[in-house]
């Protein structure tokens, strides 16, 4: 199943990532959707981590496009540790739980991690992540 994920953040009009992504299995609730995306996100991880190039280099529209996203670097990933898949699925629906961000589909919000979805190849899912204000007292 093919979905157009963005990530968004209140108040921003430009979103902080949009990605197509590709399910293996079509998902019945938003519980199914978010464990099948932390899965897909998990693998794109560790096939990232296990690339090497010996002499990395960047072309001009790569320049660009990170530029444009606010960050030209080389992506290498420094840590050499595996990702649990499971924790990562456990710490993604426990942010939900916490209102640590929204899901909306089709512009219509999801509420409940077990609502029953109806999707669609090319359907359209927002993140819409909070930011957690630091200081004291207000």
């Amino acid at each position: 199943m093919k979905l157009n994920v963005m990530v968004k953040k209140p108040g921003k009009r430009k979103e902080l990532m949009t990605q197509e992504l590709r399910l293996n299995k079509v998902p019945y609730t938003l519980r199914e959707m978010i464990t099948g995306i932390v899965h897909h996100s998990v693998n794109a991880f560790k096939d990232k981590q296990a690339e090497q190039s010996l002499i990395p280099y960047l072309t001009e529209m790569d320049i660009a496009a990170r530029a444009s996203s606010g960050k030209v670097g080389f992506g290498t990933i420094h840590d050499d540790r595996q990702p649990d898949e499971h924790q990562a699925v456990e710490s993604a629906l426990l942010a939900f739980t916490d209102g640590l961000y929204r899901v909306f589909v089709n512009e219509e919000e999801i509420e409940q991690l077990d609502t029953p979805l109806v999707l669609t190849d090319g359907d359209k899912i927002v993140f819409m992540r909070f930011t957690m204000l630091a200081g004291g007292m207000w």
